[in-house]
């Protein structure tokens, strides 16, 4: 059965709201996928400055960002759908949301993007809020994409996720995945200066050189040395290792060259810590950070070790492999099937999540 599904992204390097509108055909249980239309909304600068400081706001304020938030993706993807002429073809919306707190010790996780607004405006079907369920069975939350790639996306041994956060996904007997460190959000931060969004290929952290005490202080946070299933807030990277980096009287260069290392460090330490000796194995790279070439290569000089070649598919499905998983998550949820594997969030068990909205009439 062929499901026409909306996935919706947004990151936490705040680039914008990923759209794809994909095909999921589910034939005798093996899953596919096409990727028909895709499209990155950039943030005006006011919604921008909102997102960003969302967890500073007021309970009133952040309500109402909750349902303007809701309302402007309803109004871009109508937009998306007059623009592809897609009218009456698009079954279901899946919606990440935009994640604000995160914390799991205490049960907290928060996408914000109302559901509600979003299928009010559009008249579609829509799943929000697909996080909150694992939380409440004590789990991580995160990350929920592993599903997708065991479903949809064949046999690596790794599969990586640059985005703001980078997250490393484990395709052993038992299917484990976590956050490893924070990636584009400080990258971008420490690049922001120049006036430059990101640091095109690594282009300038490939001209630094490794600032050595600052290294040794980025990888000797707690969190490294905590087992999975872990998860990381986004104020991990903004708040805990910025900073180190910020304040250590370093050159741009030699800033981004150091938090490179230090991605590519901690990626390589993960990879190794799954070693069995195994004599070749490949992970794929997706999400913006794959398009930074010199992240990539220092990545493959530390899992090469460990016998793995990485791979960087086409730049649509790295673009936006998580759209396309939040589709298919929407997909799962409607049919009443897991969306969250406990083997990786550290859950009681799986389970479906997702809050759905019926944005069409009866």
């Amino acid at each position: 059965m062929v499901y026409r599904v909306i996935g919706l992204m947004s990151g936490s390097s705040l680039d914008g709201l990923d759209v794809a509108f994909v095909h999921v055909d589910d034939s005798g249980g093996k899953w596919s996928y096409q990727l028909v239309h895709t499209d990155c909304i950039a943030y005006d600068d006011g919604l921008l400055a909102r997102l960003k400081n969302a967890t500073q706001l007021s309970a009133y304020d952040y309500a109402v960002l909750h349902a303007d938030y809701g309302r402007w993706m309803g109004e871009q993807i109508n937009a998306f759908i007059e623009k592809h002429g897609l009218w009456h073809q698009v079954q279901l919306i899946a919606s990440h949301g935009h994640t604000t707190f995160h914390v799991p010790a205490s049960g907290v996780t928060g996408q914000i993007g109302c559901g509600a607004t979003l299928a009010a405006v559009t008249g579609i079907n829509v799943v929000s809020d697909l996080r909150v369920m694992d939380v409440a069975l004590g789990g991580q939350g995160a990350p929920i994409v592993p599903i997708g790639e065991k479903l949809l996306l064949g046999d690596y041994r790794y599969f990586l996720n640059l985005g703001g956060i980078a997250n490393i996904s484990v395709n052993a007997d038992t299917y484990l995945a976590y956050d490893v460190t924070a990636a584009n959000r400080v990258l971008n931060m420490l690049v922001a200066p120049s006036g430059a969004a990101y640091d095109a290929g690594g282009a300038i952290a490939a001209t630094g050189k490794v600032d050595t005490p600052t290294l040794t202080q980025l990888n000797a946070q707690a969190f490294f040395k905590q087992p999975a299933p872990k998860s990381l807030a986004n104020d991990f990277g903004t708040d805990v290792l910025y900073p180190i980096v910020a304040n250590a009287g370093l050159s741009m260069a030699d800033a981004l060259c150091t938090f490179t290392e230090h991605i590519a460090m901690q990626i390589g330490y993960a990879v190794a810590a799954h070693y069995k000796g195994e004599p070749y194995g490949k992970m794929m790279i997706c999400g913006g950070g794959a398009f930074n070439t010199y992240l990539v290569e220092r990545i493959q000089h530390y899992v090469k070790a460990c016998n793995i070649t990485v791979e960087v598919p086409d730049s649509q499905l790295v673009a936006y492999k998580e759209a396309l998983v939040m589709a298919l998550l929407g997909v799962l949820r409607w049919r009443e099937e897991n969306t969250v594997l406990h083997s990786v969030t550290g859950a009681t068990r799986s389970s479906i999540g997702g809050a759905v909205w019926i944005g069409q009439e009866a």
